[in-house]
C-alpha cells in the first residue's frame, strides 16, 4: 500500500520514525515533506498534500504530523472523502480504521516520541475496515453530512 506522509516544521523531528515504520510493515511511503524544520510550514498545507494524494489515487492512506496532531487532523477532515483521526494510543489507531474506515492518521510530534509513533503507524496500517452493518450505516451518515445532505434516520 502507498502511504502519503507529510509534516510541518514541528512534525519534522518525528517524520523519519514514521517513514521507517511505514517501510517496516511492508508499505511504500510517499514523502511529501517538509524536508527541514525551517522555514516554518503551515499544517493546513501539510494536511492538504496528503489528502489530495489520497483523493487522486496516488496513495491509499496518509499520515500527517504537526506539533499536536490537532490542526493537521482538522484540516485533513475538511477534504472530501478524507477521514482523519488524531491518535496517540494504539487502540484508537487500530479502531479508527476498523470501525470508522479512517484513511489518515494524524500525529503530534510534541506529544509522542518515535517509539510510540512507530507503534501507532503499525497499528493504523495493519488495520482493515471490518464492514459491520452498524459501521457501514454510520459511514453513510458521515457521507451525508459531508455532502450537505440531511442526516439519515436512526435505525
Amino acid at each position: 500500500m502507498k502511504v502519503a506522509v507529510s509534516c510541518d516544521h514541528a512534525g519534522f523531528p518525528l517524520k523519519e520514525a514514521v517513514l521507517a515504520a511505514v517501510r517496516a510493515v511492508g508499505d511504500e511511503p510517499i514523502d511529501l515533506g517538509v524536508f527541514a524544520d525551517h522555514p516554518p510550514a503551515d499544517w493546513p498545507d501539510v494536511a492538504e498534500s496528503a489528502g489530495r494524494a489520497i483523493q487522486r489515487g496516488e496513495a491509499e492512506r496518509g499520515i500527517v504530523i504537526c506539533g499536536s496532531g490537532v490542526g493537521a487532523a482538522i484540516a485533513a477532515n475538511k477534504l472530501h472523502g478524507i477521514r482523519a483521526g488524531m491518535c496517540h494510543d494504539t487502540y484508537s489507531a487500530r479502531q479508527s480504521v476498523e470501525h470508522d474506515n479512517a484513511n489518515v492518521l494524524s500525529l503530534g510530534a510534541r506529544v509522542i516520541g518515535g517509539e510510540l509513533a512507530e507503534d501507532l503507524v503499525k497499528a493504523f496500517l495493519n488495520a482493515r475496515f471490518n464492514g459491520e452493518p452498524r459501521h457501514v450505516r454510520r459511514l453513510a451518515k458521515l457521507k451525508a453530512l459531508e455532502e450537505g445532505e440531511a442526516s439519515l434516520p436512526a435505525e
